[in-house]
């Protein structure tokens, strides 16, 4: 009976999280997540999405052309997030995963997987062919999530993103 009641538990915490479009309520909460985890990681402030000047304003930054930004909602609380624009300065059939941070209790559940699912299925049907992302050598669960969704190390960053302090950069093709 015991074990019934705690995989019925899990379910309904399950549930309760939700990958969503953002909406504009979700501005501060959504900053906040990315720079803790950012802090969280000790990734430097400069030269990453720490001072990117949307990241307080994510929901209009998403409304540009082929953009589409998705949080994830556990019950009416932002605990992470990924979204997917033109890579900037970029070939035109070149998109970004930008921006993919999930707070500790976001992660480990398959969420991620979901994410990145829901981004690139939104990049190829905009009719993108190639995506990038860049990353930190201290983000592994990352890196082996993007390699496990067939992104690809390169050797060379691609793009304007203005981090120049993200190391490790990726590619996958559509």
């Amino acid at each position: 009976m015991k074990i019934h009641t705690a995989v019925n538990l899990v379910e309904k915490l399950e549930q309760q999280m939700e990958i969503r479009h953002i909406e504009q309520r979700d501005n501060t909460a959504l900053a906040e997540v990315v720079r803790d985890v950012l802090v969280e990681m000790g990734v430097p402030k400069t030269g990453t999405a720490h001072e990117d000047k949307e990241l307080d304003a994510m929901y209009e930054a998403y409304l540009a052309p082929r953009s589409a930004y998705y949080v994830l909602d556990d019950g009416g609380t932002i605990i992470g997030g990924a979204g997917i624009a033109p890579l900037k300065d970029g070939d035109p059939e070149v998109c970004e995963l930008q921006k993919m941070y999930f707070l500790p209790e976001g992660r480990g559940k398959g969420m991620g997987t979901k994410m990145i699912d829901l981004c690139l299925a939104f990049a190829q049907a905009q009719g993108f062919k190639l995506c990038y992302i860049e990353t930190m050598p201290n983000m592994l669960d990352a890196q082996k999530l993007y390699l496990k969704k067939g992104f690809n190390y390169i050797d060379h960053p691609m793009g304007n993103t203005g981090h120049c302090n993200c190391p490790i950069w990726l590619t996958k093709p559509l």
